[in-house]
Order: structure tokens, then C-alpha cells, then sequence
């Protein structure tokens, strides 16, 4: 008899009283947690296939379920956690390397909860949105870092391409293959009604989604995967992915699983097959070889499009940086470690690269010394949780974020971490065709225009507070943030004062 180490991580729990025998909890659980037994006629329950996804909780008409953490755990043990030793007992059962999806779960300081924002009184007063002009437009691209005149005179107003946002906040990278073509219309729809940008990531753009393309920034990533000259073409940027927060050093991976006929024809692989993307792009080994590629994209689309490059938040990012700025990109993408993701090796998504907050602010503070600032645009991204965490971001030296497991949650995603599964409940990182079709795209825009016509209003209303009237007032202004419980060493690198000061 084979031995289960492991005791199931959940616990479901059925009011009998309350249970009608509906059997819709066997019908929306795609992990097998239910099933029903004809001759004994009740539900018998799988506790070791639940990730804790709460569809069926939500979903129950007599609310006859619950599910919470197992409180049968091992022993405590200060340097042997109940999670360490589960995943050994997975890797001694399977010799495999532990694969994990979402976001860093570890208890890493959360800088933007260690900043505070200021506010103005008397001398310096306020503005009230409701009644003065607020402007929340951002324009990303290369700018000229004083004003040019003409041999007539006259100011010389033409600028390399640009991006245009009428809110500081982008859609993230999620590929056609990570997530569902339901969640990638949501999110193209909502780009458009917002007057911002979803990111197609590095799986390709599906058909359907061409007529998106100018609120659409298309990735070429180091495995191609759907890159062909119309999918450059449709983009109203081009991001190059050089490396991303929740596995820096290493390339994309998408379990075959996921890869059924539409993903596969999208980008341009065979069905079943995992899409494993090569650590580095093969044709870059330095920053002049990058430059190579940033010229070559522009070339390809008639020098009309402005060049993304993004890149994992590291240990050297701010020289990374300086090189990309002067690679003649337009715009540098940083993703934080704590940055969601499909599919990433457990090890390195927990272990490597650092925070957003620090990583931006060395940026910025490098580009400015240098005196290359303007030379490029800078979007942060790596768990941008709210509007506060997007004034922080721009007071540190952001043009804008991305923002993904936001949109993610804000279209239902409860954080269960096993999108690499292919069998999320919700729709979401899965293709499942029945599964798919449970997120109702027209739904899911609307909820993410919802969130980010709130997180407008709250970035106004906290702007207004600081006496701020625009956004590019606001970008790299560390004298509205000041930090507590923070070491001096961390308050040098983001550039900012202690609480009191």
C-alpha cells in the first residue's frame, strides 16, 4: 500500500442539513473534490484535490459548504514550516521541480505599506477635483530634455512615438495560453473603453483581437511564440521581453496542457506540446545586440511604434537600465519578484530578484544622475495592489504600472495559485472550453473598467490632497512620501525621509 504523506491542505465541510443534493458542486468543481455516489445517494467529497477556490462556496444555493485550512498540520517547527516539508514530500514523490503560478506568498517587507504620502495645508493648500482640473493623462516615449526651436523660430513640437493613457495604469503581460480568450477580451475591451493599454504577452494575438490594436501592446519574448509581421504591426507599441518578475533568469513556460487548437494556431506551435520559452533571446548577448533588435523593430514598422523592454527587478537593475535607456528603447518595463505569473519554478519565484519599490527608485535616481531621464519612460510593475500603491509608484519615478493579478481578482480570481493546473474554476487560467465560458467577457470589462474608473477618482482625490493638479507634477516628487519602520539604508535607496522629518 502506497503511503500519502501528505494530509489534504483543505477542508471541506457540508452542512447535511442544509444540502439539497443539487449536485451543482459536483457540476463546478473541475479539480474532482465532488462526486455522486447513485446507490448510496449521497456526495462524497475528495479533500485532496481542493485548492481552496471558493467556487463552490459562492455558487451553493442553500450555502451548505465551507472550506477552510486543514488544522490537522504537522508539528511546529521554527526552521522546518508545515509548506517546506510539503514540498519535499511532493519532489521525494515525483523527482520533479516544484512548479508554482501567482505572485511571492513569502512574508517579504511590503514597501508600499512602509510609505506614507503627504498632504498640504494653509501655505501649500489643497486642490478639490470635484471643482479644478485634474489631469491624469500620461504620454510614454522618448522626450526631448529641453525645447527646440526652429532656424524660424517657432518651437519644434515633433516627438518620437508615444503612448497615450488617460489614467497611469496599463493591463500586464498575461499570454493567450495563460489565461482564457474570454479574460484576454475583457481585458482589450476594457483598454479601449479607458483609453488605455493591455499587454497580449508573449503568447501571440488571437485574430479575433486585431481590431484592438490601438489600445494593444504586442510582446516579442525570447521563444517568438506568434510573432510574424501583422501581429508587429497590430500593436500600438512592441514590448521586448527580456525577463520577467516572477522568474528572472529563465524563460516563459506554458504547461501543455494549455495549449489546445486556437492557442496553438495563435502561437504558431503544436497542440499538447509545452511551450518552453529559452532563457535569453539567442540573438542578445549585450546591450549592443539589444539595440540591434529595438532598431530592427522600429525598421519593421516604419519607425511608428515606441519600443518597450522589460525587464525582472535584480540585484543591478539601475545599470541594466542606464544601458536599455541608451539602446534607443523608449520606454524600460520593471517587473517586481512579488509579479504574478502562470507557471514559474517555486524556487526561483520565491527567491529571486527584489522588490519593485527599490528597484524603481534606483532606477530613477541612476537615469536622473546620468542625465538620461529622459531618454525613456518608466513603467513599474510586480503587485500593484491599489491607487495608493500607483501614487507611491510615480512619487518613486514611474510614468505608469501594469497592473495583472489586480485585473485577474477584479475578474474573480481568488488567489488559489493553481493556474498552472489548466483547471481553473473561475475561468480564468484555464482553456477548458466549458470552463471558459464561465467568465462572461461582457461582465469582465465592465469590472475592470469599474476598478480603474475608481482607482482614477482616488488618484485625483489623493493628488488634490498633496496639492498636485497632474500626474507629471506628481512623477518622482519623493518630498510627498516618507516612510515608517523602515532602516536608513532602505529610506537612501528609495530617496525618501523618515515619518516626523
Amino acid at each position: 500500500m502506497k503511503i500519502n504523506y501528505l494530509s489534504p491542505e483543505f477542508e471541506v465541510i457540508r452542512n447535511e442539513d442544509r444540502c439539497i443534493k443539487c449536485r451543482l458542486c459536483v457540476k463546478q468543481c473541475a479539480n474532482g473534490v465532488y462526486t455522486y455516489d447513485e446507490n448510496k445517494q449521497t456526495i462524497v467529497i475528495d479533500e485532496t484535490n481542493c485548492v481552496n477556490c471558493q467556487r463552490c462556496v459562492a455558487l451553493c444555493p442553500t450555502r451548505a459548504l465551507k472550506v477552510r485550512k486543514n488544522d490537522c498540520g504537522l508539528r511546529e517547527n521554527g526552521n522546518w514550516s508545515e509548506n517546506t516539508i510539503r514540498e519535499i514530500f511532493k519532489q521525494a514523490g515525483s523527482g520533479g521541480i516544484l512548479l508554482s503560478s501567482m505572485g511571492n506568498p513569502e512574508k517579504y517587507p511590503v514597501y508600499w505599506d512602509k510609505i506614507l504620502i503627504n498632504a498640504s495645508q494653509v501655505t501649500n493648500p489643497s486642490i478639490d477635483p470635484l471643482r479644478e482640473p485634474m489631469e491624469t493623462r500620461v504620454f510614454l516615449g522618448k522626450k526631448p530634455p529641453s525645447m527646440v526651436r526652429k532656424e524660424d523660430g517657432s518651437i519644434d513640437c515633433s516627438l518620437p512615438p508615444q503612448l497615450k493613457l488617460d489614467v497611469p495604469v496599463m493591463f500586464a503581460a498575461m499570454s493567450y495560453g495563460s489565461v482564457s480568450y474570454n479574460v484576454h477580451k475583457s481585458l482589450a475591451k476594457a483598454a479601449q473603453v479607458l483609453g488605455t493599454y493591455y499587454n497580449s504577452g508573449e503568447g501571440g494575438l488571437h485574430e479575433d483581437f486585431y481590431c484592438y490594436g490601438e489600445n494593444t501592446v504586442v510582446q516579442v519574448a525570447s521563444g517568438r511564440f506568434g510573432v510574424h509581421k501583422n501581429y508587429l504591426e497590430a500593436g500600438a507599441a512592441i514590448e521586448i521581453k527580456m525577463g520577467q518578475g516572477a522568474k528572472p533568469g529563465i524563460g516563459g513556460h506554458l504547461p501543455g496542457v494549455k495549449v489546445g487548437p486556437d492557442v496553438s494556431r495563435t502561437r504558431m506551435i503544436p497542440e499538447g506540446t509545452d511551450a518552453i520559452s529559452p532563457a535569453p533571446h539567442h540573438d542578445i548577448y549585450s546591450i549592443e545586440d539589444l539595440r540591434q533588435l529595438v532598431i530592427s523593430l522600429k525598421e519593421a514598422t516604419g519607425y511608428k511604434k515606441p519600443i518597450i523592454v522589460k525587464v525582472a527587478a535584480v540585484h543591478n537593475i539601475a545599470a541594466i537600465a542606464s544601458g536599455i535607456a541608451r539602446s534607443g528603447a523608449d520606454i524600460i518595463a520593471i517587473d517586481g519578484f512579488r509579479g504574478g505569473t502562470g507557471a514559474a519554478p517555486t524556487r526561483i519565484r520565491d527567491n529571486v530578484g527584489i522588490p519593485i519599490e527599490l528597484a524603481l527608485a534606483s532606477v530613477d535616481r541612476q537615469l536622473r544622475d546620468e542625465g538620461i531621464r529622459t531618454n525613456v519612460s518608466l513603467i513599474a510593475g510586480g503587485s500593484i495592489r491599489s491607487s495608493a500603491d500607483v501614487i507611491k509608484a510615480i512619487a518613486l519615478g514611474a510614468d505608469a504600472c501594469y497592473i495583472g493579478t489586480a485585473a485577474l481578482i477584479a475578474l474573480g480570481c481568488h488567489l488559489c495559485r493553481s493556474c498552472q493546473k489548466g483547471k481553473c474554476n473561475w475561468g480564468i487560467a484555464t482553456q477548458v472550453p466549458e470552463l471558459v465560458e464561465r467568465l462572461d467577457p461582457e461582465v469582465g470589462y465592465q469590472r475592470l473598467v469599474n476598478l480603474i474608473t475608481a482607482w482614477k477618482r482616488e488618484i485625483k482625490e489623493m493628488m488634490g490632497g498633496m496639492g498636485i493638479n497632474s500626474i507629471e507634477a506628481l512623477r518622482g516628487n519623493r518630498l510627498m512620501l516618507r516612510g515608517v519602520g523602515l532602516t536608513q539604508k532602505e529610506l537612501d535607496i528609495l530617496g525618501i525621509k523618515h515619518a516626523g522629518e
